[in-house]
């Protein structure tokens, strides 16, 4: 009997052709099953470190400004962004093949320090979100005296 296996091109991780049958279901009920011929928006990002700050350069192609939200928690930031499908229906028309994606995409991640909410900030420019967020100043220790 043959094993099925879920295969992601972009995946980084090998597929095991000796693993347990239990790995098969693993995750079954937790992601949506993707249907064949709807598409799905992914969130593609390089970031990049320096000494005082973190630069994130993610592609969110074909979202209006309004539709996409960051927000910053310690070191971890949260992007989401929402397309919306317009209808419109002509007289004698019809749609033979719809490949646009609509609905909603979050990406999640953490920074290895905390960012300094206050000063962070983003810009968005030809389906680039560009986000400049600086590193909190770390707190020096306070040292007590004994008395």
């Amino acid at each position: 009997m043959s094993k099925l296996a879920r295969y992601d091109p972009f995946s980084l991780t090998r597929i095991d052709p000796f693993e347990d049958i239990d790995d098969l279901f693993k995750g079954f009920f937790v992601r949506p099953v993707a249907f064949e011929g709807q598409p799905q928006m992914q969130i593609k990002m390089d970031v990049k470190e320096n000494d005082d700050a973190y630069t994130v350069h993610a592609d969110i192609p074909g979202v209006k400004k309004e539709d996409i939200h960051v927000s910053i928690d310690g070191n971890q930031v949260s992007i989401s962004a929402e397309t919306k499908t317009e209808k419109e229906e002509k007289k004698g028309e019809k749609v033979l093949r719809s490949e646009r994606y609509s609905g909603k995409v979050v990406r999640s991640f953490t920074l290895a320090h905390d960012v300094d909410e206050a000063k962070a900030q983003a810009k968005y420019s030809d389906g680039v979100l560009e986000l400049s967020l600086p590193k909190k100043a770390a707190s020096s220790a306070k040292i007590l005296a004994i008395g």
